[in-house]
């Protein structure tokens, strides 16, 4: 089993709105952190291509881009998962993300589940030479930081 981290929020909207949320509006709600930055130049502004086969990228300030991952699947309002990768990882190097929206009563239940940090080195600068649990701890902040932003672009 590779290293992961999992980490759910709820939100009091539909599974399709959060969904869109998610994946629509990533670039108003994506907080960067410094740990885990893209690129040297920073995270830049997130956006997904809508569909199995597209792109995770961003646009950086200097208007540069930087493809971070492609979708695995894409299947709005139920799931989501796409390959993720920072400017220092190898081109064979790469963790995945799966997101899962679950209805629960009138809320949506959104659980990310970032994965395979096991597969870059510890001494890789992306891990600053953490141990694993401490780069997963730092890992989970980062991603309850960001759904906490999801959470007021997705409540109306």
């Amino acid at each position: 089993m590779s290293s992961r981290v999992l980490v759910s929020l709820r939100v009091p909207v539909a599974p399709l709105a959060a969904f869109d949320a998610f994946t629509l509006e990533i670039g108003s709600w994506w907080r960067s952190n410094g740990l885990f930055a893209v690129t040297a130049e920073g995270d830049g502004t997130l956006a997904f291509e809508p569909h199995a086969g597209g792109r995770l990228w961003t646009t950086l300030t200097s208007g540069a881009q930087f493809e971070i991952g492609r979708i695995s699947a894409w299947e709005p309002g139920a799931r989501l998962v796409f390959s993720w990768r920072q400017a220092s990882f190898a081109p064979e190097q790469s963790t995945e993300v799966e997101v899962r929206f679950e209805g629960v009563g009138e809320e949506t239940r959104i659980s990310v589940e970032h994965r395979a940090w096991d597969t870059i080195p510890q001494h890789h600068v992306a891990r600053h030479g953490f141990p694993e649990h401490s780069t997963l701890q730092h890992v989970a902040n980062w991603w309850r930081v960001s759904l906490h932003a999801l959470r007021t672009v997705a409540v109306p």
